[in-house]
């Protein structure tokens, strides 16, 4: 009975010794997350929105984000975007001023009372080798929230990770129905569509 217990005893200890092997292998060999900081005067988002009449354009800033990356693989990731600094690269002057001040008024995105939006990647899905991923994540526009889903590719430029990607957005899913004929009649020629498209660039420190 003795020998029974002490053999047990060894091959206990054998196992445990196996598996504290494996986990430390496995440890070691897993690269920890890091959080890389967006760099947001080298970072962009260029905006681009349509009418029956043709088209509008301008930047506006990051206000702050970070990428998740694990052994060169994007793992998350989010940005902030400063809506007090919309621009317009169509136009100039007064007319710039006044697209600017509505775009900026309770009509559009009511920067007064929500002066940030925000992105947060719940997945990142590799499609390829390439560094190209289907993002899925939600956006806050006005205080609500959405999911969105888009391409996206992921580089290393000058050791640094890099990310660019367009998505498109229906600005009505966010109460942003002005000058929509999704949800007003008569509008001929001054009909604003619903889809807007966010070319987001971001470098990371």
């Amino acid at each position: 009975m003795t020998i029974l217990i002490i053999h047990h005893f060894n091959l206990n200890m054998k196992n445990f010794f196996f598996l504290s092997i494996m986990a430390i292998a496995t440890f070691a060999f897993t690269t920890a997350i890091t959080d890389h900081s967006v760099d947001t005067n080298a970072s962009n988002i260029v905006w681009k929105g349509y009418k029956v009449t043709g088209e509008h354009t301008g930047n506006v800033k990051i206000k702050s984000g970070s990428l998740q990356m694990q052994d060169g693989i994007l793992k998350g990731g989010s940005f902030d975007i400063d809506m007090n600094s919309i621009t317009s690269t169509d136009l100039q002057g007064d007319m710039a001023g006044k697209l600017i001040g509505h775009l900026k008024s309770d009509d559009f995105f009511g920067v007064a009372n929500h002066p940030t939006a925000k992105f947060v990647i719940t997945r990142a899905l590799p499609q390829d080798t390439k560094g190209n991923y289907k993002i899925i994540g939600n956006l806050t526009i006005k205080e609500t929230t959405k999911e969105v889903k888009f391409l996206a590719n992921v580089a290393n430029t000058n050791g640094k990770p890099t990310a660019t990607g367009k998505i498109t957005i229906d600005r009505s899913e966010f109460d942003v129905k002005y000058g929509s004929g999704s949800f007003f009649d008569g509008l001929g020629d001054k009909t604003i569509y619903d889809d807007f498209d966010l070319q987001v660039n971001l470098v990371t420190k």
